[in-house]
């Protein structure tokens, strides 16, 4: 019998990437879905059985051709998504500060009162109306060049809530810090904020300046933050299966027919300009521009086996 070998993908930083971990956890969702009902489960189960890579130059992989599922609690495809997201914003919000290379950027975060399952799509979709109108508001335009935003989801598993909660990642001009006319304060936000989604509570906001002399790392922390998985799956993949079949059904139904991520002004301007529109390729993920050259015939195929549980050469 000739022995397998197994599949490994590594980074240029040398570090495997999650494919192995990502299947598992796609195969238990997949259980979840047929357990559920869903009659999308069969499909589920089949996201990237089967992975086609050329090598790079360099002796890297890079993906080519699989099929994806698509699902947005999908593990496999969630991941591809959070990668493509973050390389795609990077990108946008290169172009931003070269077109005005005095602005600044904000990270802003938005969150309600935990909901339940029966007002969590309601309450997501309020915030969406509100986060509209926030920018609508005098003081908060009047410097806003660009921004982008997404919705992330936690489940508290003691009593079964969820809290919703916005990341946005805004871009403004030089004239935002100065004078009180122009700045937004923490309080101030959230008073708008409050004011925005009708709450007869304080909510919980943040906003961070990205400080320009570290604006480098800083920027590339927020665009990830910001184009991160919507809900992680260690939220309905645990060691509880009746806690996991209830909220997976509960995300299906509230993420069905909603945005992962979303732009605004300058920044959805700028993804039109630069192409990058095609949200449900899952194979390109990384910067288009990518100076990988790959190899003409070295092809590596790898075949996920369901009774080793892993990846190997074919």
């Amino acid at each position: 019998m000739i022995e397998q070998q197994v599949f490994t993908d590594l980074t240029k930083n040398g570090k495997p990437r999650p494919w192995r971990r990502n299947k598992l956890d796609n195969l238990t969702y997949s259980e979840y879905l047929l357990m559920l009902h869903y009659r999308k489960a069969a499909k589920v189960k089949e996201c990237g059985n089967v992975l086609r890579f050329k090598k790079t130059k360099d002796g890297f992989l890079k993906l080519y051709q699989t099929w994806f599922c698509k699902s947005r609690l999908c593990p496999l495809c969630a991941w591809r998504r959070s990668m493509k997201n973050s390389n795609q914003l990077i990108q946008i919000l290169n172009e931003a500060h070269r077109e005005y290379p005095k602005g600044r950027f904000l990270f802003l975060t938005l969150s309600t009162k935990n909901t339940y399952s029966d007002t969590l799509k309601p309450e997501m979709q309020k915030m969406g109306r509100a986060v509209y109108k926030l920018f609508q508001y005098k003081k908060v335009s009047r410097n806003l060049l660009g921004y982008v935003r997404s919705t992330e989801i936690t489940v508290n598993h003691d009593d079964g809530s969820y809290n919703q909660h916005m990341h946005i990642l805004l871009f403004v001009s030089s004239r935002y810090f100065k004078g009180s006319d122009n700045y937004i304060s923490q309080a101030e936000w959230t008073k708008y904020w409050r004011k925005a989604m009708k709450l007869d509570y304080q909510p919980m906001v943040n906003v961070e300046a990205i400080h320009p002399h570290k604006s480098k790392n800083d920027l590339l922390a927020g665009a990830k933050e910001t184009a991160k998985y919507q809900v992680k799956s260690a939220d309905y993949i645990t060691d509880n299966e009746q806690q996991d079949l209830r909220v997976t059904d509960d995300l299906e139904q509230a993420l069905s027919h909603t945005r992962a991520i979303s732009y605004g002004k300058l920044f959805k301007t700028i993804r039109k300009k630069l192409q990058l529109e095609n949200e449900d390729d899952l194979i390109n993920t990384d910067d288009q521009n990518s100076n990988d050259e790959l190899t003409d015939s070295e092809v590596v195929v790898a075949k996920w086996n369901y009774e080793l549980q892993n990846y190997f050469i074919r």
